[in-house]
């Protein structure tokens, strides 16, 4: 999008919790992008990352990306979109190619692309992304960038990411219905991963946990490189259900008191602490230890770090993330969350906040807008941009003539029945 002299990149991120809209103008001849406008709305129509009700979904779309195109000042037509949930696959491919006129070109680097893509999938999913791994010309490994290197057979490592057609199309629709364009459909841990992860932290090795509403969604570096993603169906929802069951108060109440005073891990809970707790109808509201709440949120978390670390075994990683794991998303923000991560997977940890970008950073520094940053600059690096006009507010006498238009049209409507 153009914004006056300058393009804009709109970033999607449509969660179970929430939907965030992230406007950016990009700068230094579109290398690097500034944030200008931020757009946030409650997300009821989503159950664990898939859509389950449009309407509630295309009206929190719809109030989050007003928001942000009033703080930016322009209209929004398109968006980088974001995709998660557990009908999301992983599957590391291998393909081979010989190399025409004995250099590497462009052509064949989407032959080699094409080879390693020839995999059976379900037919109820559709490939989302193909990322390569590394490249090898005839007995040379680890080759990042191919062309122009002469040799005669070209190999491709690539990471296959697939979603189901029926969750994909729903956001798809979602989005068109107000009125905007997917320009891409990303998933969403690898957008969180450009937001809060380093080169070097990619490079040694590490493992990213980006812990949402619905689902808990890990990414896997080596080598500068993506190799293993994965979703586990544990997330913020279970534990302020468990919160609102273990201490009989709605879940509304028990979303609040979770982000006011929970904590992963009682040890760091005082003695005497007390918090306030608001009862079911019309009963009088409690006071309770807050270890108690402790009690209840800290082997919800266990579990889902027990989850995390099968899932490093199972896929042999688990030595190999040298840097340790970086946690994000809304949920990483709860207090003893990164001590009990350590207390588990035995690993460094550290709380993900975005990063490498300018503009609103006071707003936008914070876990739970990882995937919406990390879907701009996903958008930056892929250039992913188009045109846009400045926001054009209707006035208040243009409201007038709509409202008197509509409320003849009623009479009219009414008349007509009454007497016609």
């Amino acid at each position: 999008m153009k914004h006056g002299n300058q393009e804009l990149i709109v970033g999607l991120d449509i969660g179970t919790s929430k939907v965030a809209c992230i406007v950016a103008q990009t700068r230094g001849g579109g290398r690097e992008a500034e944030i200008i406008g931020v757009g946030q709305h409650p997300s009821r129509g989503l159950k664990k990352g898939v859509v389950v009700d449009i309407e509630s979904t295309v009206q929190a779309i719809t109030r989050a990306v007003q928001e942000a195109e009033l703080m930016a000042g322009v209209q929004i037509h398109g968006a980088v979109v974001g995709i998660a949930g557990g009908h999301i696959r992983g599957y590391n491919s291998h393909g081979i190619v010989a190399i025409k006129n004995k250099e590497v070109s462009s052509e064949d680097v989407g032959r080699v692309m094409d080879a390693a893509r020839a995999i059976v999938i379900p037919q109820d999913q559709n490939v989302i992304h193909i990322l390569p791994q590394e490249f090898m010309i005839d007995s040379q490994e680890g080759v990042r960038e191919p062309i122009g290197m002469s040799g005669v057979r070209l190999e491709a490592r690539v990471h296959i990411v697939t979603g189901a057609v029926s969750a994909a199309q729903n956001i798809a629709k979602c989005v068109e219905r107000c009125g905007l364009q997917v320009q891409d459909l990303v998933l969403e841990q690898l957008a969180s991963a450009d937001a809060v992860l380093t080169q070097d932290e990619k490079e040694l090795g590490v493992c990213l946990v980006d812990i949402g509403g619905g689902t808990t969604d890990i990414a896997i570096f080596r080598d500068g490189a993506i190799r293993h993603t994965a979703v586990i169906p544990i997330a913020g929802d279970q534990v302020t259900n468990d919160i609102a069951l273990g201490l009989r108060t709605p879940p509304v109440e028990a979303e609040q008191i979770k982000k006011l005073y929970g904590c992963a891990l009682g040890d760091l809970i005082e003695q005497d602490d007390e918090i306030p707790v608001p009862s079911v109808g019309t009963r009088p509201p409690r006071t309770i230890s807050r270890r108690i709440l402790g009690d209840i949120i800290e082997p919800r978390i266990k579990e889902l770090f027990e989850l995390i670390q099968a899932e490093l075994r199972r896929t042999g990683y688990e030595d190999m993330v040298a840097a340790g794991v970086v946690i994000t998303g809304g949920s990483s923000k709860l207090e003893g969350m990164a001590e009990l991560a350590e207390e588990i997977l035995h690993l460094p940890v550290r709380v993900g906040e975005p990063m490498h970008i300018g503009g609103m950073e006071q707003v936008v520094r914070n876990p739970i807008h990882a995937t919406g940053v990390g879907l701009v600059m996903y958008g930056l690096h892929n250039q992913v941009v188009t045109q846009a006009e400045p926001l054009r507010l209707p006035t208040a006498a243009a409201n007038m003539d709509t409202s008197f238009g509509g409320i003849f049209k009623k009479m009219r409507s009414w008349v007509q029945t009454s007497f016609g």
